[in-house]
């Protein structure tokens, strides 16, 4: 009694609010769908109490929605982690390598990022997802990626059984040439007969739960891909557009220097071990942080700070080569542009030919950053922000606004 008592505190009903938003309520929609649809009609296809392969299905298919749901509600109630409001570093001199935050009244600690979202610096910030309603960081991003790996794996049960279910139910109904195909249906033929009809209702049903599993297979398998690329390197987004800019600068001012990102171990399975461990707890405090040999513990902070105090590479300049809708998923510029869109609440800017972005960060596919609304690249202009496809535009040349240095200030740099 103890120990439910400690779970069930005020803090945490209050955090019972985040699922109270369109991404919590559309997913666990789709998971309750699913779910539902697939307990019935394995009752329907594969009676679980006359046979063994009928009870092993109907339990997986248990098994499936409670790890769906463990992992869910992990990465939506345990939260990424968050730096400690007034946080400073042990030693004071290591505040010069790091950023201060004026919401949270602290430095940010390595890997850290400010949410909009959350009003918070959070730890090992990757992003803002809207499906969960809270940030993936620190501390959810093993749940976070297994919810994404269970949830296709899920769905591919689900759908055999759809589509199981709606051939075993429509074999001796219907004629479409389907006596030539060898299926045994013994499984599908006893006596009594189902509890549960299945009439057009049910069969539509099973129609529509078919393709939300589908879709669902499709979308977040590949989530899982670009996440578990991220684990596998020990970098989050956010840090992969750092070191993008790293390399810009590097290269437009002909650094002899090579920026080596700090946080990959050299090897994938220690990368791995980083964020999944047995315990379930990530390595680590998620302030500090192993590094990889020859860098330092604020190699990547330095590389921020440079990039904030250098006008040039905070925003890299594009011009609009291809019309762009505004479209969340926009089907017309490729399949991998469509699949990859942003999961978040971030707008899409609405782009023409011959206008100008500066971007501030990106991903593979695609950018995020500022549309000015006139010709004047100024600061404190008015401008547009949000995300765009990255092959509707190209990298301007070397001009004024890129504040180009002179060829001696390049070297010296």
């Amino acid at each position: 009694m103890g120990t439910f008592c400690s779970v069930i505190k005020f803090e945490n009903l209050q955090e019972l609010k985040r699922l109270c938003h369109w991404g919590p309520i559309i997913a666990l929609g789709v998971i309750a769908i699913c779910s539902t649809m697939a307990m019935i009609d394995s009752v329907l296809w594969y009676w679980p109490l006359h046979t063994t392969g009928g009870s092993v299905n109907f339990i997986m298919l248990i098994n499936w929605t409670i790890m769906i749901l463990y992992n869910y509600f992990n990465a939506v109630f345990v939260g990424p982690g968050f730096v400690p409001l007034g946080w400073k570093p042990e030693n004071s001199q290591d505040s010069m390598y790091l950023q201060y935050c004026k919401v949270c009244q602290a430095y940010k600690a390595p890997r850290s990022h400010h949410c909009r979202k959350c009003n918070r610096c959070v730890m090992k910030m990757d992003h803002h997802c809207p499906w969960i309603n809270n940030c993936c960081g620190y501390q959810n991003h093993a749940s976070f990626t297994l919810f994404l790996l269970l949830a296709p794996l899920g769905c591919i049960h689900a759908a055999f059984i759809f589509i199981m279910t709606m051939y075993t139910q429509l074999y001796n109904r219907l004629s479409f040439g389907w006596n030539t195909v060898r299926i045994d249906m013994s499984a599908a033929r006893r006596d009594p007969l189902p509890l549960v009809p299945f009439g057009l209702a049910a069969f539509a049903a099973t129609l529509f739960a078919l393709g939300l599993a589908i879709g669902t297979t499709i979308a977040v398998g590949m989530l899982f891909f670009i996440q578990m690329k991220i684990v596998l390197r020990n970098k989050t987004s956010i840090e992969s557009w750092i070191e993008e800019k790293a390399k810009d600068r590097i290269q437009y001012y002909q650094l002899d220097e090579v920026f080596v990102f700090p946080y990959d171990l050299g090897s994938r399975w220690k990368n791995f071990k980083q964020v999944f461990t047995w315990s379930g707890v990530p390595e680590g405090d998620g302030l500090e942080w192993p590094i990889r040999e020859g860098c330092h513990q604020y190699t990547l902070t330095i590389e921020q700070l440079k990039q904030k105090a250098d006008k040039r590479v905070r925003s890299v300049r594009y011009k609009v080569i291809e019309d762009y809708s505004g479209a969340c998923c926009p089907l017309n510029k490729g399949i991998k542009t469509f699949f990859t869109s942003p999961c978040t609440e971030e707008p899409r800017i609405r782009l023409q030919k011959g206008e100008f972005i500066l971007a501030t960060r990106g991903l593979r596919y695609w950018l995020y950053g500022d549309k000015l609304l006139d010709d004047s690249f100024i600061e404190g202009v008015s401008r547009m922000r949000g995300w765009f496809p990255r092959n509707c535009v190209e990298k301007c040349p070397c001009d004024a606004e890129t504040n180009q240095a002179p060829e001696g200030e390049k070297k010296n740099r």
